[in-house]
């Protein structure tokens, strides 16, 4: 798998090849851009040197804030994203081994498991557990029986709603339309 989400080689590298940094990408995606938000894992692994779940969750919690507050910021809420990042770091340590893809492998779940193993991640509720899991169908080939559907609307084949969508920049465009008209209609501005 080949993921273009940032429009940065090495962040996109990173993501494509390390199963906790996709992780974190997704639950660093709320009130940043998308881009933004898949860069971060790149912006800690270059300030830290590791992206791993063990390092991250001992890691001295003063210290990853000020990794947050680095220009450029690795997020517009260093302080309560970083504890999140941390939160969920700890979690994948604790629950999964420290192997974030056995989230999605281990014991060959159905995707309704797989949504409820994400559900159960820190930060990460029915609406982003839902996006992830067809990510990872969509893009990172996981065939775990039943992913469309436990993905709801965003495991639709065609649709342009979410970042499991992104594939080039027209993709970027057209989930950014996607997502502007529906913040109108439930304005009731479109």
């Amino acid at each position: 798998m080949a993921l273009h989400i940032t429009g940065e080689q090495a962040a996109d590298e990173l993501l494509s090849d390390d199963a906790f940094a996709l992780l974190t990408g997704m639950l660093l995606d709320q009130q940043v851009t998308m881009e933004s938000a898949f860069a971060g894992p790149e912006k800690i692994r270059s300030r830290i040197g590791a992206i791993d779940p063990e390092t991250i969750a001992g890691y001295d919690s003063e210290a990853f804030v000020e990794v947050f507050r680095q220009t450029p910021a690795v997020h517009r809420f260093p302080g309560s994203m970083a504890g999140r990042v941390q939160a969920l770091a700890a979690a994948v340590v604790g629950d999964w081994g420290g192997e974030a893809s056995a989230i999605w492998t281990l014991g060959a779940p159905s995707g309704a498991e797989v949504l409820t193993r994400l559900k159960a991640l820190p930060g990460f509720g029915e609406q982003k557990a839902k996006i992830f899991l067809a990510l990872l169908g969509k893009q990172c080939g996981v065939e775990a029986p039943g992913w469309r559907e436990a993905a709801g609307a965003y495991g639709d084949e065609g649709a342009f709603r979410s970042v499991a969508d992104i594939v080039d920049p027209e993709s970027l465009a057209r989930v950014r339309a996607t997502k502007q008209a529906a913040k109108a209609a439930a304005k009731g501005t479109g």
